[in-house]
């Protein structure tokens, strides 16, 4: 098509309804990864379910709509975008139910997802597919090929605009509810448009009911008890979904896509809430001399909660790399993060920190991986090979791993002990529970070579004034892993997903601090309850009173928890 002739373009009903169909149908699998991610991860299996449904319920809408092409119309149009638009109020109002009901079937955790894509989100993408033929057949360009060459052109720059705004701009800017609606009432309004100029009384009425209906659901959703506590404060970020939330107990909680991230004490600020933070602090057992450590690089921030105990037990200057600006300002106005002299937050990917920076340091604690959703660049050797580069010759690493000690759900752990073998001298590992489940892995590494025995340590925790006493993660060690089975990760082959695929419906145990013991029940599914390997009881960890909190098929407890 000539300028000449772009510039005179006037497009049709046809031709508009097309361009719709595209913004909506990419814009709704943008947005699904939004809706999914929560209660299944966003893992590739995730994203493959929602690539494969998509384009199998529009391959299907194509197909069937290439049979009926020959009764097209404007009006048939009309009523296809309203029984979209129509489905998209039920995705707003219902998804979450839809979740759970779907999350019950009992399928193999790489399938897991699929049922709630397909339920969600196959039949509106069905019905989009139809327009295509249907515009196709009422094109007025000569030729089956100009016409369906015109079609296919206006379907992709749609397609284009809607996943450019879903991504950049709606998403960053507005709730899921929120963008729900607005894609409803685009349908809505392309479909009242269809009717014009001659205004028929049963489209009408219908768009208007439907418009109704998707701002009802938007704006009251379902009525239900959050059983977490009172909401302090959310958003959508260009990342997840983040809230602040309050409990009984007067402990505030950093929620990212519904998996906990941070946890704060309102009376007692300063008390480790999870248990596994204590554990940031054994590389100052390994150091050579504690009062000499001067830098120190958190890569994730979350709620601040390791940076900020840094700065206040430690003369040191503490780094953050943590790439959602969100998160900080959460931590700042809510977790009493304060920026200063000595704690600086950089809005930057980790690795991409450690590439750009010539800074080195004492100490790097890697806590920015999830349950489900692990930055694969984060885990590769030639990451920790960087950031052994940047530690001072007898600095220390320590990534916060979530994965299982042993048997069942322990593959990710064991690889990722075995690529930070790779490119350290010498390797620890310390779990925080003493069940056998998913949990919290402390991987700490020298870049010197040493051979540090848990007696050593334990006087080294006599000696020095680190100002926590660490005698009980001390005993928490853990043998070196049987490694012969897995891979290194590397940037050629990091097969994170399949090798986190076991770990998937295991319970998912979190130690918190506290007065009482409470033991969580037995999952249902995976190893969770099970002695450890050997037949030995359950190791008691030497700290008086914890508190063990399990998290299995509850939807807002599928994540991890990084300080």
């Amino acid at each position: 098509m000539s300028m000449r002739q772009l510039s005179g373009y006037r497009p049709t009903k046809p031709d508009v309804a097309v361009f719709v169909s595209g913004v909506t149908s990419m814009g709704l699998e943008i947005l699904a990864g939004r809706i999914i991610a929560p209660q299944f991860g966003s893992s590739i299996y995730t994203w493959g379910s929602i690539i494969t449904v998509f384009l199998a319920a529009l391959s299907l809408g194509y197909w069937q709509g290439g049979k009926r092409a020959e009764t097209a119309s404007n009006r048939r149009m009309t009523w296809i975008m309203l029984g979209t638009a129509a489905y998209v109020a039920i995705v707003v109002y219902g998804s979450g139910q839809l979740l759970l009901s779907a999350s019950a079937m009992p399928l193999p955790a790489r399938y897991a997802s699929l049922p709630a894509v397909l339920i969600l989100f196959g039949p509106p993408t069905y019905l989009l597919g139809f327009i295509s033929p249907y515009a196709a057949e009422l094109s007025e360009k000569k030729g089956i090929g100009e016409a369906s060459g015109h079609v296919y052109a206006l379907g992709t720059i749609g397609s284009i605009v809607g996943a450019g705004a879903t991504t950049y701009l709606l998403i960053p800017t507005l709730t899921i509810d929120m963008i729900g609606l607005l894609f409803g009432l685009i349908l809505v309004g392309t479909a009242f448009a269809l009717t014009l100029p001659a205004l028929s009384p049963k489209p009408a009425a219908a768009s208007v009911a439907i418009a109704l209906l998707l701002v009802v659901a938007a704006g009251l959703g379902p009525v239900t008890f959050d059983h977490r506590g009172d909401v302090v404060y959310q958003t959508q970020t260009a990342y997840q979904q983040l809230e602040v939330i309050d409990d009984s107990d007067d402990v505030r909680t950093l929620y990212l896509d519904d998996a906990r991230h941070s946890a704060m004490d309102l009376d007692d600020p300063d008390r480790h809430v999870f248990e596994y933070t204590r554990y940031f602090h054994l590389p100052m057992l390994m150091v050579d001399d504690p009062d000499e450590v001067e830098n120190v690089l958190f890569i994730g921030g979350g709620g601040y909660t390791g940076p900020k105990d840094f700065e206040r037990k430690y003369d040191v200057n503490v780094d953050v790399a943590e790439l959602d600006p969100a998160v900080t300002n959460a931590a700042k106005d809510y977790f009493r993060l304060e920026e200063g002299e000595n704690m600086t937050a950089h809005t930057e990917d980790g690795r991409q920190f450690l590439r750009d920076t010539d800074k080195t340091y004492d100490l790097i604690v890697l806590d920015a991986y999830q349950k489900d959703q692990v930055p694969i660049h984060l885990t590769q050797l030639g990451f920790m090979e960087l950031a052994e580069e940047r530690l001072t010759d007898d600095g220390v690493f320590l990534a916060n791993v979530i994965a299982a000690p042993s048997g069942a759900g322990s593959e990710f752990y064991r690889a990722q002990y075995k690529t930070i073998d790779e490119a350290f001298a010498s390797t620890y590992s310390y779990r925080t529970s003493s069940r056998n489940s998913v949990q919290n892995i402390e991987v700490v590494a020298t870049k010197a070579d040493t051979d540090f025995t848990e007696a050593e340590l334990a006087e080294r925790n006599e000696r020095r004034d680190v100002g926590i006493d660490l005698s009980a993660e001390i005993e928490t060690s853990l043998d070196e892993p049987r490694t012969d089975d897995v891979p290194i990760l590397t940037e050629d082959h990091a097969p994170v997903d399949s090798l986190q695929a076991s770990t998937v419906g295991q319970e998912y145990v979190i130690e918190q601090t506290g007065e009482e013991e409470t033991q969580p029940e037995p999952a249902s599914i995976g190893t969770g309850s099970e002695p450890l390997e050997g037949g030995s009881e359950p190791l008691a960890l030497a700290r008086p009173a914890p508190v063990l909190e399990s998290v299995t098929a509850d939807p807002t407890r599928t994540g991890p928890v990084p300080a």
